[in-house]
């Protein structure tokens, strides 16, 4: 996610530029068939040409705005895990005690298992970050993986520790065994905790309500892992992503013959102005068209993505400072990126 107020005019130019080019090879296409064969051998009117633009303008339009709802959902979604996670967090401390026990444990016993239950939602949360962050082949897998070329000093966790690695701090070692070889590691962790919260039921350490209060929270993150999931694993319909770029091209290729016979109607020697109108024109509509297709998979860890490892490093600390234990630091942006 970019942070600053708004975008560089060069950094847009530059990361758009495909664009004026193609736009500009059009047009100097146009004027060597029209230095080869003359005016008159230029029947394009303008008419045809505006309908593609009109077309093409209400349809980038309606991508945009499904790609926005794409973004945008996945920021709800992170955002009601994090309400979820700090709601979790504090029942763990309230809910778990010795009120309904047989037999009772120390205070160092009960705030361990408490610990334990925190920090098995944060592997879950890491376990589904890195899941939401492995590619996909509709994806911009290529342009992700030199994310951090681009930005040498911008880390992206995900692509530069293990998983592994990371849920040592969070889960014991026979947990970690549990999870080897499981395809969706965040559902095992869920369950894993699910079993612990009906063993600390029938340890009496919380009675029928909370138990059933804290599962609550367990069925609420089953539900926003799927929600994740869908955005994740359903592309923006391929037809919807293909078909304006098409057109974009069929209107660059259109536009300059049309704009050569009326700059020769003006003077001949302006029809080289042919080039950066049909540039500009054709950058407009690309420049467009990419905002919508770079926000259609708010996951893959690139510019304009949720930012899930800050959101979690957030959780995180939060989480922590609840159970009294020391926090890392927040995730600070880098070059305006956050991630």
């Amino acid at each position: 996610m970019y942070t600053e107020r708004r975008y560089g005019y060069w950094t847009t130019i530059r990361w758009s530029k495909r664009g004026f080019i193609f736009g500009a090879a059009t047009a100097l296409l146009a004027l060597g068939v029209y230095t080869v064969l003359g005016s008159g051998c230029f029947l394009v009117p303008w008419q045809p040409v505006l309908l593609v633009g009109t077309a093409l303008a209400f349809y980038l339009g309606f991508k945009n705005n499904a790609s926005y709802d794409r973004l945008w959902e996945a920021r709800k979604i992170w955002g009601a895990i994090v309400n979820g996670s700090r709601s979790f967090a504090a029942s763990v401390m309230g809910y778990v005690s010795n009120l309904h026990a047989e037999e009772q444990v120390d205070d160092a016993a009960l705030h361990a298992i408490k610990r334990r239950l925190v920090f098995r939602h944060l592997a879950w949360l890491t376990c589904l970050r890195y899941q939401l962050r492995t590619p996909r082949v509709w994806e911009h897998t290529e342009e992700a993986e030199q994310f951090n070329d681009y930005f040498p000093d911008l880390k992206t966790p995900e692509r530069h520790e293990r998983l592994e690695d990371v849920l040592r701090e969070f889960l014991s070692e026979a947990e970690l065994a549990q999870l080897e070889g499981k395809s969706n590691k965040a559902v095992q962790v869920l369950a894993l905790q699910t079993r612990d919260l009906q063993q600390l039921r029938q340890q009496g350490l919380m009675d029928d309500f909370r138990h059933m209060e804290l599962q609550k929270f367990v069925s609420a993150m089953y539900d926003e892992q799927g929600k994740s999931e869908r955005i994740k694993n359903f592309p923006f319909p391929r037809q919807y992503a293909t078909i304006p770029l098409l057109l974009i091209k069929v209107m660059s290729l259109l536009l300059p013959f049309a704009l050569i016979r009326e700059f020769d109607n003006v003077g001949h020697q302006y029809v080289w102005l042919t080039v950066p109108f049909n540039a500009v024109v054709t950058w407009v509509f690309i420049l467009m068209e990419m905002i919508g297709d770079y926000s259609e998979n708010p996951f893959e860890g690139t510019y304009n993505d949720v930012p899930i490892s800050s959101i979690s490093r957030t959780i995180e600390i939060d989480l922590k400072e609840i159970l009294g234990e020391p926090a890392p630091a927040p995730i600070q942006p880098v070059s305006g990126m956050l991630m």
